[in-house]
């Protein structure tokens, strides 16, 4: 007769391997910038961040708060480009500028304009994503 018993050992030791590999698969393909209080230290950082708290308040159903931090984004970005120097994206590289103020616009446009409803999920979505890939070719 045998023994259709599963061995413990071995699922124990499947699901070890299975773990180990889904961590190591993941630190390998997640390398993230030091942060400090939840904000990359990084050029792009600050607007990753605000965007990030403006897409999380709308995921939420805080319109008002979301269309709020999208301002805030905005006016940051703004401002750290009209008296940024030198240093500046928009002196160093304006095309990127160029590409990632649009994106941001993109995104921002859509709460800005639904601070009492909630924007298309999809298009929030979409927009927001696009706006995090351009700031990643800030850093």
């Amino acid at each position: 007769m045998l023994n259709r018993k599963p061995n413990l050992f071995a699922l124990v030791a499947v699901a070890l391997l299975l773990t180990l590999c889904s961590v190591a698969q993941s630190s390998a393909q997640e390398k993230h910038a030091a942060q400090n209080g939840g904000v990359d230290n990084t050029k792009m950082g600050p607007y990753r961040a605000l965007a990030q708290l403006a897409f999380s308040a709308s995921q939420k159903g805080d319109n008002a708060t979301a269309a709020t931090l999208a301002k805030v984004l905005e006016r940051t970005w703004d401002k750290a480009e009209d008296y940024g120097g030198d240093t500046a994206l928009s002196k160093t590289n304006h095309d990127l500028f160029a590409q990632i103020d649009k994106t941001m616009d993109q995104f921002i446009t859509l709460l800005l304009d639904h601070s009492t409803s909630a924007p298309d999920p999809a298009k929030l979505k979409l927009a927001y994503g696009a706006y995090l890939e351009k700031l990643k070719l800030g850093d």
